[in-house]
């Protein structure tokens, strides 16, 4: 998925923590972590979720036609 993470390796890392460290400050660094985990698991659901309402419209209809056509009032009336 992430091509280009399997081109870091820990020297990288320790760099990006010691980066974020003096961004953020020891004490805030885990609120930050803790905000972007709850933000990844809401994109993750968000788009699981997508996929499910995907699937469900696209599935045909027992007779293939569409699911309106046979509600149509008559015009013989």
């Amino acid at each position: 998925m992430f091509g280009f993470l399997s081109t870091i390796g820990i020297p990288e890392l320790l760099l990006i923590l010691v980066v974020a460290l003096l961004i953020f400050g020891p004490g805030k660094l885990p609120d930050v972590g803790k905000a972007l985990g709850k933000s990844i698991n809401e994109f993750k659901s968000a788009t699981s979720a997508s996929k499910a309402e995907e699937k469900v419209s696209e599935k045909p209809t027992a007779s293939g036609d569409s699911p309106d056509q046979g509600n149509a009032p008559s015009k013989d009336n």
